[in-house]
């Protein structure tokens, strides 16, 4: 399973991350530098009370009031991280988690290949984050410890995680303790507990195209023990077609401690429904902005997890970290599209041009119909793992010395299954299903399975053991090393008597690290470092890697030749400084390289026939650049800024099929440099906030994405995706004490703009001549605005003292 449990704010701190809140367990300070400067550390919170002071915050003692703290970045971390605070998350007004990395992060930019920005690509430094199936990942995603990327296809379905108990993101680039799948980093979503929050909050909000957003939360200490709850509902009818949302989650901890020992029991559960309006032709797009191709497209998620965490003080530079988690995950989709079904004139239907298998299905019923089709498919994963690590943070040899080491192990199973029924497509591109399957299609030359039903078993197993260390040569230089070693087992058992789907695979890799920071002058640090990281095909793309045998929307699996496992080799540097000038505020910024190469890497082929595709390893791509960030505050204001280069390139040579209009017969030749898709060279954030009054705050963002290539353009022989701009306004006035009313509205100046590209095929369109322009797109949202309220209740009143030690 896809669930590398790892004991991840343990492992950042034997990096050396400073600021880093370890859910299950407080360790001292590992700040390589000297104190942070008084204007960089975050102000004190008060809670609303008797002897509050006028300026503090309605909300529980875990939101800071300021819109914008400078972070200190100087720290012992051979590599460049972000961090997001729960109030950048909350700022952003959306139940999407994604937006506030959007936002915050410098390397993310969002694309919407579902169609709904409710469950979006994440893409960061050209790797992906994505919940759609097929689509090749690159980021691990880690909550409270636990990977909760999807076992069956390594898929993110952001939509599970409640935004509203996040107390923290950090994402962190190439580091090989992160396990599998980390090839371009990895992001630690650390949740609220109730040691750390305390109090309520009730918020309810709404706005453009029918949002309707609740949420509650409530944590409390009572001695040693302490819970936390949250529960959110999110409605919104989407501003194209079909696109209705529904998200309904829930997240609990409950926690004990004693004496140096803390331990976690946590709950997650979700049940939320999505409609997908796809990419649509742009000729559609340019003249009905929420139109969509082909429908219907939802899908059906249901999560269940329980994770259990414990962090023990063995002695006084010793610390077991541990933690074991059971997770159900269920998913049901439902994709109507174009068919390769086809009247063949005699009397019954037939399966494509050149593989004229008939179906045996009586074309009298469907005469004078355009033909389309449902595909299904049901997805029921079952997960369980467990890890421990070792952390020691003795002196070795007289200077000071983090060391850890762990193991984890997953083992999850999931069932999967996907069938096909024939439909009608109306004028309005809605398929009407006929109740008519379509069944299994034979190749009439060599006998074997073009297309049917799947019902397929896959049992994951994977093994990690890692060691890290960060030691300070001096008390200037600190120097990281370590490796971890994956070993992944995956088989493949086919449901469906005299099926194929069947297979055994195993992959094992060492990944090692080597880092340094060098401290120039106490606010100026220079660091570098290099790393591996490796993933192991998905069972997915296992049972779907054969050109000849291919798979539709990478849904149907046959049995196919084996994959390799993709590689990454990361090399990164650069400076970072932070500044206190005193009375005219407060800087810190960083800016740096890298460089990541991936061997054997995995895309998602299109074949000649129309939905069908498959997986194949396709050579080396290489993706580098560079990241530049910086935080600036002056009394009441607070500027964040940042600019990112990408550039992600092809480095081998080879045919794809493709619909771009410069394909020749149906193929790309893809050469040494070309740029890989949907990853934008350029992109520039800019967002300010200002305490207005001790009461009311304003603030506005700005965002730029360059121009990106289409998903399927990999020659690099057509125009690109335009680039876009958009910007954001946000304001919160605190009417009481407690209470607060704030709204935001996006894409101001309602651009019109796409935020994914690819193309359709022209000649198998439901109606011949309707397109005649081969591009496909997902347009953005256009100006929406939001508005809400926002109610805290039973909240202590803390001493300015604890509240600056817990920060």
């Amino acid at each position: 399973m896809t669930r590398a449990s790892l004991s991840v704010a343990s492992v950042l701190i034997a990096l050396g991350a400073t600021g880093v809140h370890a859910q299950t367990v407080t360790l001292p300070d590992i700040n390589v530098t000297t104190d942070t400067p008084s204007a960089l550390r975050r102000a004190p919170v008060a809670a609303p009370g008797p002897s509050a002071s006028p300026s503090a915050a309605p909300a529980p003692v875990s939101a800071p009031p300021t819109a914008l703290a400078v972070e200190p970045v100087i720290d012992s971390r051979p590599a460049n991280n972000t961090h997001v605070s729960a109030e950048d998350i909350r700022r952003t007004a959306s139940p999407d988690v994604a937006e506030a990395l959007n936002r915050s992060a410098p390397s993310v930019s969002l694309q919407a290949p579902s169609g709904n920005p409710l469950t979006p690509d994440v893409e960061y430094r050209g790797f992906v984050a994505s919940p759609i199936e097929g689509t090749p990942q690159g980021l691990a995603v880690y909550q409270n410890g636990v990977r909760v990327n999807e076992a069956f296809g390594d898929t993110m379905n952001w939509d599970l995680i409640p935004t509203f108990a996040i107390a923290s993101l950090d994402l962190i680039s190439n580091n090989p303790a992160f396990g599998l799948n980390a090839l371009g980093g990895a992001l630690n979503v650390r949740m609220k507990d109730g040691f750390a929050f305390q109090g309520g909050q009730l918020e309810l909000q709404g706005g453009s195209y029918g949002r309707v957003q609740a949420a509650l939360e409530y944590g409390k200490q009572i001695g040693q023990f302490a819970f936390y709850g949250a529960l959110e509902y999110v409605h919104d009818d989407g501003f194209r077609r079909f696109s209705e949302s529904n998200v309904r989650r829930f997240y609990g901890d409950l926690g004990y401690r004693n004496e140096g020992h803390e331990i976690h029991l946590n709950v997650g559960l979700a049940s939320n429904k999505f409609g997908a309006a796809g990419t649509s032709p742009i000729e559609q797009v340019r003249q009905d902005w929420g139109g969509v191709y082909t429908t219907p497209q939802t899908s059906e998620r249901q999560f269940g997890m329980i994770n259990l965490t414990g962090a023990f003080t063995l002695t006084p530079t010793w610390t077991l970290n541990a933690n074991a988690y059971v997770r159900r995950f269920i998913q049901r989709t439902v994709d109507g599209n174009p068919t390769d079904v086809y009247d063949c004139g005699d009397a019954t239907l037939c399966f494509n041009d050149d593989n004229p298998s008939s179906t045996n299905i009586p074309s009298a019923p469907f005469a004078g119909a355009t033909l389309g089709e449902i595909d299904r498919t049901r997805t029921l994963t079952t997960s369980v793992g467990t890890a421990l690590q070792l952390n020691n943070r003795a002196d070795l040899f007289g200077h000071r010395n983090r060391f850890s080491i762990g193991a984890s192990f997953d083992y999850g199973q999931t069932s999967f299954a996907a069938n096909s029924e024939l439909g009608i497509i109306g004028s309005d591109y809605v398929v009407a299903g006929s109740g008519t399957p379509v069944g299994t299609i034979l190749d009439p030359n060599s006998g074997q399975t073009v297309f049917g039903p799947v019902d397929t078993h896959a049992i994951n197993r994977y093994l990690g053991v890692h060691a890290l260390d960060a030691f300070d040569v001096t008390d200037r230089l600190t120097v990281s090393a370590g490796a971890r070693v994956n070993y992944a087992s995956i088989s493949l058992f086919d449901q469906i008597p005299g099926g194929d789907v069947n297979g055994q695979y195993s992959f094992t890799h060492v990944n090692p690290l080597a880092g340094l920071t060098y401290k120039i002058t106490p606010d100026l640090q220079a660091y570098g470092s290099y790393a591996e990281g490796n993933r192991a095909p998905t069972p997915l793309e296992l049972g779907c890697a054969n050109p000849e045998r291919p798979c539709v929307l990478a849904a149907f699996l046959v049995s196919d030749p084996p994959l390799k496992q993709v590689v990454s080799r990361t090399f990164e540097a650069g400076l970072r400084g932070q500044h206190d000038f005193g009375g005219y505020g407060a800087l810190s910024w960083k800016a740096g390289a890298f460089r990541t190469r991936n061997e054997n890497d995995i895309l998602n082929i299109p074949s000649q026939l129309s939905g069908f595709g498959y997986f194949a390893n396709v050579g080396s791509t290489l993706r580098q650049g560079v990241e530049t960030a910086l935080n600036y505050r002056y009394a009441d204001v607070a500027l964040r800024a940042s600019y990112t280069f990408i550039d992600a390139t092809f480095r081998d040579t080879f045919t794809l099929t493709s619909n771009s209009p410069s394909a020749d017969d149906g193929q790309i030749l893809v050469t040494p440099g070309n740029q890989l898709p949907m990853v934008p060279r350029h992109r520039v954030k800019v967002s300010v906030d200002w305490d207005v009054t001790s009461r009311a705050t304003i603030g506005a963002d700005m965002l730029f994405v360059g121009a990106q290539r289409y998903v399927g353009d990999e020659d690099n022989k057509n125009a690109k995706l335009p680039a876009y701009v958009t910007f954001g306004l946000n304001a919160s006035y605190r009417v009481l004490d407690n209470v607060t009313v704030f709204t935001r509205a996006t894409n101001l100046l309602d651009r019109r703009y796409y935020n994914y590209g690819t193309y359709l095929n022209l000649e198998q369109q439901p109606f011949p001549g309707a397109f005649t322009d081969a591009r496909s797109v997902s347009p953005a949202q256009p100006f929406s605005i939001y508005g809400g309220v926002r109610v805290a209740f039973d909240t202590p009143v803390v001493a300015p003292a604890a509240v600056i030690a817990k920060y």
